[in-house]
């Protein structure tokens, strides 16, 4: 069993949610604690400015530096994490076009952290055909295989709905095997990198 953090700045720019699970890379065996940063004006006004920007702009350093900084400090109230998962801020999404950017750099936070980190979950994907949001059905048909194995839902296919800056749906199926098995999970494309 591994204890990973994962955290996320979504479209909304409200600030960085992050919560640990314990897990063995496939099924959730427990839920740690969770936190949030919320982001202050000047920061939600550096994090709008930055919206529809692509890599060369300048004003993507001033965006990804607030962004790490967020992480990081909230990455400290967890120091028994072994593993942490990172998002980066979406500044523009075209997966049909020019493909996606998000601020920040996963091997700058394993650095201030001292701990690998996963990252880049979006451009694989993107690359790969998807939509940008390969873990979601993943992580979803996890909770729902949990919450099967612990009484809470019946063994039966289930559908979760995330609204957020951008809304999406999930359908699972709990009793398959594996997440990654035909039929388990809806939509999916894997692809990340992992830096240490």
């Amino acid at each position: 069993m591994i204890r990973a953090l994962g955290m996320m700045s979504g479209t909304s720019l409200d600030g960085v949610d992050a919560a640990m699970i314990d897990t063995d890379g496939v099924r959730i065996a427990g839920f740690g604690d969770s936190a949030f940063h919320a982001f202050g004006d000047n920061e939600s006004a550096v994090l709008h400015a930055g919206l529809g920007l692509w890599p060369d702009a300048p004003q993507v350093p001033e965006v990804a530096g607030l962004v790490h900084a967020a992480h990081a400090d909230l990455a400290r109230q967890f120091p028994d994490a072994q593993l942490i998962g990172f998002h980066g801020q979406t500044l523009a999404h075209d997966p049909r076009g020019r493909g996606t950017h998000q601020a920040g750099d996963g091997a700058a936070l394993a650095r201030a952290t001292d701990r690998p980190v996963v990252w880049d979950f979006r451009s694989e994907d993107v690359r790969q055909g998807g939509e940008g949001a390969p873990l979601v059905p993943f992580f979803h048909w996890a909770c729902a295989n949990w919450a099967v194995g612990q009484g809470h839902l019946p063994p039966a296919p289930v559908a979760f709905l995330n609204l957020g800056g951008v809304g999406n749906i999930s359908w699972v199926d709990p009793t398959a095997p594996a997440p990654e098995a035909p039929g388990a999970a809806w939509p999916s494309t894997p692809g990340l990198r992992m830096r240490r």
